[in-house]
């Protein structure tokens, strides 16, 4: 459980350096940047510490990553200029636990008792709670239907991509590789990194080939292109490098049900997280919906 909010720690900061970098080079470009950052390093690691591509689960993980890292971000990309960013992330954050929980309970027999689930749903409550829109805070685009099917695309890429892991992880466990720590988590999520990666280039080489996307506005000077490095760098950190595989490695030791509910919490995380770094103050309504979140993930880390 503990990996699970590391994960949605770095998550939650990975969406201010990600904000950096898309106002620097654009949506696609800086979604290009962070995987071709986070697979060199992950790489790195998993060609020299690791064990790089010898694993059983392998493919299972680079199935994963064309899910979850592949469609559910195209998914999420369309979804915001149609529903805006807070339903966006309701509709990603909210439904892909419930999708990875039964898809798990049908595939992998992977049971949740009545407490886990409770304190699960109160967590996606308090999610809930904090991110939906109101006559006082509404979307800031003219919701379009079409959005809510580009919504429930990133939903369930999110969901199923965590459920192709968790199979990853069955088949690896019964290969008798050493599934419970870190490094595995580390491995994995590179192998998750690489095939989002190859499936972001093709479908970026398809948006340039449409002539779909848009030239970045050039750097204006030396210290514009360092800050601009500077944030691509610790976007590809924080969420695709440490975040994932957190990510990877909660999924490896909790059922998808248990994880996703926490990861969940990332948005609110990043409320903090935002006013600390961009003095971005927070609203009532989202104060109280962490707190219902909050204590809905403390519940959960106690449930049997």
């Amino acid at each position: 459980m503990a990996a699970a909010f590391l994960a949605a720690f770095f998550f939650a900061l990975n969406a201010t350096c990600a904000s950096h970098s898309v106002r620097a080079v654009g949506s696609m470009r800086a979604n290009l940047s962070r995987l071709v950052v986070a697979a060199l390093l992950l790489g790195l690691f998993a060609h020299t510490l690791g064990h790089g591509f010898a694993s059983a689960s392998l493919w299972w993980f680079m199935l994963s990553g064309v899910i979850g890292m592949g469609l559910g971000d195209l998914g999420v990309y369309a979804a915001l200029p149609l529903l805006g960013s807070r339903l966006t992330v309701l509709m990603t954050q909210c439904l892909a636990a419930p999708i990875a929980a039964l898809g798990e309970w049908l595939w992998l027999g992977t049971r949740l008792t009545s407490a886990q689930i409770l304190w699960g749903v109160v967590i996606l409550v308090g999610v809930a709670v904090a991110l939906m829109p109101s006559k006082r805070y509404p979307p800031k685009v003219h919701i379009k239907p079409i959005g809510f099917l580009f919504g429930l695309v990133a939903a369930a890429g999110q969901g199923f991509g965590a459920l192709v892991s968790r199979k990853g992880v069955t088949v690896a466990a019964t290969a008798g590789e050493s599934v419970q720590n870190a490094t595995f988590g580390l491995n994995a999520a590179y192998h998750r990194i690489l095939a989002g990666l190859v499936f972001t280039i093709a479908w970026f080489l398809v948006l340039r080939s449409l002539r779909r996307l848009s030239s970045p506005r050039p750097p204006a000077n030396a210290d514009e292109t360092r800050r601009s490095l500077f944030w691509i760098v610790a976007n590809g950190l924080a969420g695709p490098v440490i975040g994932v595989s957190c990510y990877q490695w909660a999924l490896a030791t909790t059922p998808s049900g248990l994880v996703l509910p926490i990861a969940a919490t990332t948005p609110l995380i990043a409320i903090p997280i935002a006013y600390w770094l961009e003095g971005d103050r927070p609203t009532k309504r989202s104060v109280f919906g962490g707190v219902i979140a909050v204590a809905g993930c403390i519940a959960l880390t106690l449930a049997r």
